[in-house]
């Protein structure tokens, strides 16, 4: 829609909506928020979403107008600015009367969606040309503009009604894990089924709007699932089960697609420290937490991970960080350059006495296996990646399984049950599909069965696959399925410089310190990891990263975007988070999915000894931007709710003993001869850093230990 263009809205609405969108962006150098189109992408939610402009917006518009009539005699449009944005903060402030809506809500509502219109995606209705990305210093694409996107190489996916009778293994997810041990089994020579809920989606498909995506979702994401027929439900203490949907914060959703998270995600590859494996042994088990020690040590998985560095693909320096375990070998490519800011994060490191060093990042540094180097663009978390530089499931070990001959990959596919005899054997998977509205069903027998759905969905499965023989759900004698959910409280701070630190270039984070993983001086349980953070998206940068006094709208709104854009520096990580019983994956009992199946429902808190944790290191993260000289620096807080996003884990845990744990050291079920899990659920702890190279390390390990039962 080209500035002042209009469809929908009466000559009265759209009078008052463009002087209040005009006074929340005003004109200056740059142009103002019509000019930058604003009102395409308002036409666009008011067709989204009609109950929020019917029921809220307009009146208060209306309002808004018949006010300064009373007051001024002359319509809202028609005020000098002065009185305009005078008007707008006693709105704002709530300081006025007799309004039909709240005027708070009104405000931060239409707030909200103007700045959305301005500072968001191009494609999303708004923001003409970009001109305000521009005003801000935000390079959305590689640095190699011109240069087309990497090819991709295909996934041909199997039909449902061409699939096998029978499989020597079914798995059940494309994800991190799946994608490792359909690999390894397939190379092993097995006959091997990968089912995948989610899509297989080309580079094209995977949106790239910037309120729809895995770091920001307000209204939706870019990888599934739909938001319609795939809900949760949440259960807060003492409150009713509530409804949740995929893009809401309390789904606590990873990515759903070939690939899983690895598709989108920003490519940590941490391995765990070794001390995160006896964790119990180490600091006693806190009162309220279900603390323990992993059934293996470091040494038993290293072999692993250096497997998984070299074959998925990790850069690094694999002696910057050094008393996190021995390695055998380096990273088969060299860290990615440092960005301007981890220049000066170094500078303040060293001031302090802290040792860094470089991220590793599954991400090539350097030209490998056909695919470039990163192209260094600034929206590399939530995004399918443009360059194909990002090593995941869907672009490495799903191509390794396929390319044998001897896996079948069908996706937009659910496991409804896993079919088991005796409660010790597993013989097939029940599949449902929706096929434009028509579902259908059918079984496929299996030797083996790999669970890989991720820690919420791999704990529902079991749970739903009830037999008389366990009336409860797989490995559920003890009512331990589903239970000890955990992923990762983050915190850290932001810091404001006097001059630029950014320089714009991806992915962004380069810097870290492993100093407060453990033996830190504040006595607390384990720890965790400190890093610049990813590139922000402009619209994370005003929703998030603005101080907490900052005009957010006016001119001096406009100025603090321009000015701080570039000249805030964040400081973050994940903590060692303590597990906890209450935490955790039930069935509920009236809610269900499109397919009939019990949805998943969550529950619990974080441990206080994670929030004591997640203080220490924020504290950390200040000390650390004042001496690499910002001039303000404040924190952030994490909530004290359920934390089991994209790091989920836990909820199948491993064992010796199956009074306290659901699979074996080697990932199979407790009691079961060919039922194993392949993702975060085996996770005992959750270490102090990003777990994919473990999720990936583990599966090498699962799948190995099958192939070789096979053989």
């Amino acid at each position: 829609m080209k500035p002042g263009d209009r469809r929908s809205f009466s000559n009265e609405i759209h009078s008052v909506l463009e002087a209040f969108a005009n006074r929340i962006v005003p004109k200056d150098a740059w142009p103002s928020a019509t000019e930058g189109g604003v009102l395409g992408y308002l036409e666009r939610h008011a067709a989204e979403d009609p109950a929020a402009w019917t029921d809220l917006i307009e009146p208060g518009l209306r309002k808004l107008d018949a006010t300064a009539l009373n007051l001024h005699g002359r319509s809202f449009k028609e005020l000098p600015e002065a009185e305009a944005d005078a008007m707008l903060r006693e709105v704002e402030l709530e300081r006025v009367r007799n309004w039909p809506v709240s005027p708070k809500r009104f405000f931060d509502t239409l707030l909200s969606l103007v700045v959305e219109g301005y500072y968001g995606s191009p494609d999303a209705g708004g923001n003409l040309e970009g001109k305000s990305w521009d005003m801000i210093g935000f390079r959305p694409g590689p640095v190699s503009g011109d240069l087309p996107p990497a090819a991709e190489a295909d996934l041909p996916l199997r039909p449902f009604d061409r699939l096998r009778d029978h499989y020597d293994a079914v798995v059940i997810g494309a994800g991190a894990g799946g994608s490792v041990a359909a690999a390894v089994m397939a190379e092993a020579g097995m006959q091997v089924l990968v089912v995948e809920r989610g899509s297989w989606l080309r580079y094209g498909q995977v949106g790239r709007d910037h309120l729809r995506n895995h770091r920001l979702s307000k209204y939706g994401h870019n990888t599934g699932p739909d938001s319609s027929g795939h809900p949760r439900t949440i259960l807060p203490a003492g409150e009713d089960e509530r409804i949740t949907l995929p893009f809401e914060g309390d789904y606590h959703n990873n990515a759903m697609t070939a690939g899983g998270g690895t598709r989108v995600y920003g490519a940590q590859a941490w391995r765990f420290h070794p001390e995160d494996f006896r964790m119990a042994t180490r600091y006693g088990v806190p009162d309220g937490s279900s603390l323990q020690d992993w059934p293996i040590r470091y040494e038993e998985l290293e072999p692993y991970y250096e497997r998984a560095e070299w074959e998925v693909g990790v850069s690094g320096d694999g002696s910057a960080h050094p008393g996190g375990g021995r390695r055998q070998r380096p990273y088969p490519m060299p860290p990615l350059p440092r960005a301007s800011e981890a220049e000066r994060l170094a500078q303040g490191a060293a001031k302090l006495g802290w040792a860094v060093g470089p991220v590793p990042l599954l991400i090539n540094s350097v030209e490998r296996d056909g695919r470039p180097a990163c192209g260094r663009c600034g929206q590399c978390v939530g995004f399918a990646c443009p360059t194909n530089s990002k090593n995941g499931g869907h672009n490495t070990m799903l191509l390794r399984a396929v390319a044998t001959g001897n896996c079948d990959l069908i996706c937009d596919t659910l496991a409804d049950r896993i079919v088991t005899e005796g409660g010790r054997h597993a013989t097939g998977v029940s599949l449902v599909q929706d096929t434009g509205g028509s579902i259908r069903r059918r079984q496929v027998r299996a030797g083996h069965v790999v669970v890989a759905a991720g820690a919420i969905e791999s704990a529902r499965l079991l749970l739903h696959s009830k037999s008389d023989s366990e009336p409860d759900g797989i490995g559920n004698r003890n009512g331990l399925v589903g239970r000890n959910l955990q992923g990762h409280v983050y915190s850290g701070a932001y810091g404001l410089f006097d001059d630029p630190v950014q320089d714009g270039l991806g992915p962004g984070v380069s810097i870290a310190t492993l100093r407060f993983a453990h033996d830190n001086e504040a006595g607390i349980i384990g720890g965790g990891l400190l890093a610049n953070e990813f590139t922000r998206l402009p619209l994370i940068h005003w929703y998030r990263a603005l101080a907490p006094d900052a005009a957010r709208w006016g001119i001096g709104g406009k100025d603090e975007m321009r000015s701080s854009y570039l000249r805030t520096s964040q400081i973050q990580g994940p903590i060692q988070e303590i597990p906890t019983p209450e935490s955790r994956v039930r069935l509920s009992k009236t809610v269900t999915d499109r397919f009939g199946m019990p949805v998943a429902m969550l529950s619990g808190s974080v441990h206080p000894e994670s929030l004591r944790a997640s203080s220490l290191l924020a504290e950390q993260a200040e000390r650390w931007l004042w001496a690499s000289g910002a001039k303000r620096v404040w924190r952030t807080k994490p909530g004290n709710g359920l934390s089991a996003g994209q790091h989920q884990a836990g909820t199948l845990r491993m064992g010796d003993d199956p009074s306290t744990s659901v699979t074996d050291p080697s990932g199979r079920i407790h009691g079961y001869d060919n039922l194993w899990v392949s993702d975060g659920s085996v996770h005992v702890t959750n270490g102090g850093v990003n777990p994919v190279l473990t999720i990936m390390a583990l599966a090498f390990r699962t799948a190995d230990n099958l192939a070789n039962r096979r053989n």
